[in-house]
């Protein structure tokens, strides 16, 4: 015989929290005031844009120029920022801008085709000139600072956010662009100062000696596969101590030593589970699609959440220790304990 579920104390006290929090801040006559209509925002510079052109930059790779589907002027953007593409099936992948922050007549991406990837890539190469493609943003995740000198180091298809950089930059900077061979590498055309190190002519790059070639003081931007920007993480410092590191991933990195939690969405009534090796953002956006978020990274702020009961396991670069109480990054950080309630 099946014995009746027991509720855990935690989701006993959990639900005792809710109950008071519906009766204050929900049906109660004061609600009105204690709690005034604030809907969560779900966007940002929602853009309704159309393919303007598509070139081949390198093997497996395209730039895509975007217009306003209005032909309007495009938001203005700083180097290092990019777009919320939204494909044609519904899911969302982020490219960075490549072009020329100062012409806002169109934006250009870069996609480099990965045949065994979640199929984003695949879907962005089927695109051509003349179909619509909604968008979000621009955003800024990897910002360019003012800096006495600058040292790029670009690794394949990570030149697109430093390309708009090392032309900011000008004089000031140096890009070391590295690559399997040139056939791979796009853009070089446009980086004739550019020291180019594809492996097949230069060998395996030593990141930490590339690394040490940077000025005292300069800012070290470094974009490319994992194993080049955990190297550069590893050495910097050490190489360089004087210097600032800015990198910027493709993608979200793994969930380390997580354990499964309930999360409790107020304004919606529904409780989901969270799997050990699932972020709260991904056990969200099976619940609320349209929820927002940008980086997966923890470090732009912009799926910051606030938290109603339960204690947070923050994993976070970018919340202050005045926000850490009440709030939570929901794309890297955890509940510390069984359970969280957030109100969304």
């Amino acid at each position: 015989m099946t014995k009746p579920f027991a509720p855990s104390p935690g989701l006993r006290m959990l639900a005792t929290v809710m109950d008071a929090y519906k009766q204050v801040f929900v049906a109660g006559a004061g609600a009105p005031l204690l709690s005034p209509p604030n809907p969560v925002r779900r966007s940002g510079f929602d853009l309704n844009l159309v393919v303007d052109a598509i070139a081949a930059e390198a093997v497996d790779v395209l730039s895509f120029t975007l217009r306003a589907a209005d032909d309007a002027a495009l938001p203005a953007w700083r180097p290092g920022a990019h777009l919320d593409v939204f494909l044609p099936s519904g899911e969302q992948r982020q490219y960075s801008l490549c072009g020329d922050p100062a012409d806002l007549s169109s934006y250009r991406i870069a996609v480099r085709r990965i045949a065994n990837g979640d199929g984003g890539s695949i879907e962005m190469h089927r695109l051509r000139p003349g179909d619509p493609l909604r968008a979000r943003g621009p955003r800024n995740a990897f910002t360019f600072i003012e800096a006495p000198s600058y040292l790029f180091l670009a690794g394949g298809i990570g030149i697109t956010p430093i390309l708009p950089m090392v032309k900011a930059a000008g004089a000031r900077g140096r890009l070391i662009y590295l690559g399997r061979s040139r056939a791979t590498m796009p853009f070089l055309d446009e980086l004739p100062e550019a020291e180019i190190r594809p492996d097949d002519e230069a060998g395996v790059p030593d990141i930490a000696e590339l690394i040490g070639r940077a000025e005292p003081g300069a800012a070290v931007y470094v974009c490319g596969p994992p194993p080049v920007l955990a190297a550069a993480q590893r050495t910097m410092f050490a190489v360089n101590p004087t210097g600032s590191l800015h990198t910027e991933r493709f993608s979200a990195l793994p969930v380390s030593g997580g354990r499964e939690f309930d999360l409790r969405l107020a304004r919606t009534g529904r409780t989901i589970r969270v799997g050990a090796d699932q972020t709260a953002l991904a056990a969200i956006r099976n619940v609320i699609p349209d929820v927002v978020y940008s980086c997966r990274q923890g470090f732009c702020g912009t799926c910051k959440t606030r938290v109603l009961a339960g204690a947070v396991d923050h994993r976070d670069r970018t919340l202050p220790e005045s926000e850490r109480d009440g709030h939570m990054l929901t794309c890297v950080s955890r509940a510390a304990d069984d359970a969280l309630v957030l109100d969304l």
